[in-house]
Formats: structure tokens, C-alpha cells, sequence
């Protein structure tokens, strides 16, 4: 499952939507939650109810739903959309993964209400609550065979906080939100499943947006929300194997291949071991995932 990039849409804008699939994105999140008001939130779900359903199984790009907080509407959001069948939910607001929990249960009932085949799966957005942070650990040891990636959030954990702002004097996130990011992170690495950074707000700054992403993709992230369609190709490009990346994984392979039964070769001047071995794996993998999907589009 790709998710490089996961671009938010409005869900009651018609034209957002309608352009949303030129974008380039891996996966639409069309959201029902922040990007639209309380009074045109009915609107929006029989909207996003619709797209998915006029989208049908063959998709050019992922379709997911941000809902609402269970206890500000997400019961509501979940009836509507899932006889749709939306390739998967964004969870707000998780205080721990015991939510996720209930709301698989929640899912299976109405999935067999509607005849749903496929599993419905689930991004937990999992550090906009005081409480959240403290749940981190916990993910790997709930059941949660829904879950699919794990993304982290500031602005909410920090109004939650009664900070002033969630940066320092550098202009780089506050100590705080560093650590709920790396932990997030481990989290869902535990879990292996796929980590998302968080959006990157100035959508005009291509440059910065991708020297963030290659950081993101260097420290482990699989890939980043925009919320912008410009900001889609920088993303996609920033978490897609280089050339470079590929050709080097492919001489690591190669090398281990030609000394089977040991666990140290040399390249380069270098020694590598077996963790250097999955890693190259690890690139192969994701970029002939990445041709695949290429190509399944164009076809």
C-alpha cells in the first residue's frame, strides 16, 4: 500500500473534489472534520458519500475520510459514508488506541450492513490530546489488524496545551511536538505500519517543503500530508527511491547474493551486515511498488 502522498479535500466543495483526482496524490482524504463548518457538515458527508461511490473499485488515486471526533460527530460520518466504501477512515483526535478498537467493531456491523468485502482500514492521527502521547506505547500491543498508517498533529495538541505557538525561536517545532513526532513515529514502525509526517503549511515553499520531506524520508517516514494539489509532485518525488538509491540496493543485494551464507560483505571500502541487507530490500520493494502503481495508472 502506497500512501506517499495523502492530499486533504474539502469534502462540501464540489470543485475540490472534482479536481482532487487529477492531483497526482496517492490517496484523497476528503475531510469532513476541520476544513468544514458545523452547519454544512451533512452536506458534506452525503457529498463524500457520493465521490466514493461514483468512483467505483478502480481507483486512480486512494480514497479516504477524515471523520470527526466519535463524540462530535463521527458516529454520524461513519453510518453515511462507509456504504460507500471509502479505502479507509483518518481518526482524529485518538486518545489511545483502545478507540480504534471500538470503532473496528463499529465498522465491522456496518460493513456487513452494506455488504462491504474489503476491510475498511484505518490512519490514526494520534497525538492532538494531552492524553494521546501517553497511548503511543500501546499501539503495539492492541489488536488493530485495520490500522494502516499513523500520523501525528501540532495544531490541535498545542490549543489543547494553551500554547501560544507549537515553535521555537528558531522557527522549527518546540521540544514537545519533536517528541510526540518521534514517538509517533516508533509507534508505528512498531506496529509496521506506514508513519505519515505531518503537512508542511507554507504551500508556496517548494524548496523548504522538499528539503522536509527528504528529512522525513531519511528518518523513516513512508510519507507526508499536503494540503495542496502543488505540493503532491514535491511529495511524491522526496518519499520515491532515487536512482542512486535504487542502484546502490541493487549492488547490496547483488553482493550478499554472491556470498550466500554470510552475514558481513564488503562494498565499497565498507563493511555491511544484515541489517544493511534489509534495507536495500526495503528500497527494491517500495520502488518497483511505486513502478507498479505508475503503470497501473497509465494503463
Amino acid at each position: 500500500m502506497l500512501l506517499r502522498s495523502m492530499l486533504f479535500v474539502p469534502g462540501d466543495s464540489a470543485k475540490k473534489l472534482a479536481k482532487g483526482a487529477d492531483s497526482g496524490a496517492d490517496a484523497l482524504i476528503l475531510d469532513l472534520e476541520d476544513s468544514v463548518d458545523s452547519g454544512r457538515k451533512p452536506l458534506a458527508r452525503r457529498m463524500v458519500a457520493e465521490y466514493v461511490a461514483a468512483a467505483g473499485v478502480v481507483r486512480s488515486a486512494q480514497l479516504w475520510v477524515r471523520i470527526n471526533p466519535m463524540a462530535e460527530g463521527g458516529l454520524d460520518d461513519i453510518v453515511e459514508v462507509v456504504r460507500a466504501a471509502p479505502d479507509g477512515l483518518v481518526v482524529p483526535k485518538v486518545d489511545h488506541p483502545s478507540d480504534l478498537a471500538r470503532l473496528s467493531l463499529m465498522l465491522d456491523a456496518l460493513e456487513r450492513r452494506d455488504g462491504i468485502k474489503n476491510s475498511i482500514r484505518l490512519m490514526s492521527v494520534a497525538t492532538e490530546t494531552p492524553r494521546a502521547p501517553f497511548g503511543l506505547g500501546a499501539y503495539a500491543q492492541t489488536q488493530l489488524p485495520r490500522l494502516a498508517a499513523m500520523t501525528w498533529g501540532a495544531e490541535d495538541l498545542s490549543t489543547a496545551l494553551g500554547a501560544t505557538t507549537n515553535r521555537g525561536a528558531d522557527g522549527n517545532w518546540g521540544f514537545t511536538y519533536r517528541m510526540v513526532r518521534s514517538h509517533c513515529l516508533i509507534a508505528a514502525k512498531a506496529c509496521g505500519v506506514t508513519a505519515i509526517e505531518t503537512l508542511y503549511a507554507d504551500f508556496r515553499d517548494e524548496a523548504g517543503l522538499r528539503a522536509d520531506c527528504i528529512a522525513a524520508a531519511r528518518e523513516g517516514f513512508g510519507g507526508r500530508i499536503a494540503i495542496h494539489p502543488a505540493q503532491v509532485m514535491v511529495i511524491n518525488e522526496s518519499f520515491t527511491p532515487s536512482d542512486e538509491d535504487v542502484r546502490h540496493a541493487e549492488r547490496v543485494v547483488a553482493a550478499f547474493a554472491a556470498s550466500p551464507g554470510t552475514g558481513v560483505v564488503a562494498l565499497d571500502g565498507k563493511m555491511l551486515d544484515i541489517p544493511h541487507l534489509k534495507q536495500a530490500q526495503n528500497v527494491l520493494s517500495q520502488a518497483q511498488a511505486i513502478t507498479a502503481q505508475t503503470a497501473g495508472r497509465r494503463g
